[in-house]
């Protein structure tokens, strides 16, 4: 396979009790995957992991060998549970340090808002090796180490940090998509699904049921790396819904 035409994937690994208790809803995966796309990778897996050290190492060893790219959120912030970076480290099997440029971060951070206390300093600790990724938000910067991203938990921080790395990861071809919306349901149009994607081998289709004002229907997406085979897809599901009398729109309901 053609290097342009590889296809790179990423895992999220969501660390934190919040999540999992049901006290915080996490708003992080949509946005992760949408920037992953836009790079051309494929985000492939999610996990949701409590804060607990063996868990982490485990989830991270496994994730990052099978993936390209492993992305975390939430747990590196001062608090007694804040324990990504000892759980990455310890499945990295490598020492935690003060980042001296992660103090530097904080410390100008914080300088008119109490100074860098030995809790705030925490939020300096990086596997030795890493390198920092910029948070603009709150001085706390994200961390990079081998094919580890390691990313805060508040979404509109993820963001930013997201922001910064643009254009640096190496990835393939965005993911393109196409919608096609009926009124019929599944079981009317499972058969004319699989047998359209079936002949268009390069075009991933997923069907999206609907129900609105009392009435249903499926939104139909359709998603490939190449326009032209995308359009094709598109084109020929339509004209085979239309011959069996389905309903077919071009564009989401």
């Amino acid at each position: 396979m053609m290097e342009n035409n590889r296809i790179w994937t990423a895992a999220l690994l969501i660390i934190g009790d919040e999540i999992l208790s049901g006290r915080t809803e996490d708003k992080n995966i949509a946005q992760i995957a949408s920037w992953l796309n836009i790079q051309g990778i494929r985000l492939t897996e999610v996990r949701v992991i409590p804060d607990d050290d063996t868990r982490i190492v485990a989830a991270v060893r496994d994730l990052k060998d099978s993936h390209d790219y492993l992305f975390t959120t939430g747990g590196i912030g001062p608090t007694h549970d804040d324990i990504t970076v000892e759980g990455i480290s310890h499945a990295l099997d490598l020492p935690i340090v003060i980042h001296p440029d992660a103090r530097k971060c904080l410390e100008e951070y914080y300088s008119d808002r109490g100074g860098l206390t030995p809790a705030r300093l925490l939020m300096a600790r990086v596997p030795k090796g890493s390198t920092l990724i910029k948070n603009p938000i709150s001085g706390a910067p994200g961390i990079h180490i081998q094919n580890i991203f390691i990313l805060a938990g508040v979404p509109k921080i993820v963001t930013t940090m997201l922001e910064s790395l643009n254009g640096t990861l190496k990835g393939g071809k965005p993911v393109l998509s196409r919608t096609i919306g009926t009124w019929d349901g599944e079981s009317r149009i499972a058969k004319t699904l699989r047998e359209t994607e079936k002949d268009h081998p390069d075009c991933k289709l997923g069907s999206y049921p609907f129900f609105r004002n009392g009435s249903g229907g499926v939104n139909l997406v359709i998603r490939s790396t190449d326009k032209e085979s995308l359009n094709k897809c598109a084109q020929d599901l339509i004209a085979r819904l239309l011959a069996e009398d389905l309903s077919a729109i071009d564009g989401a309901i």
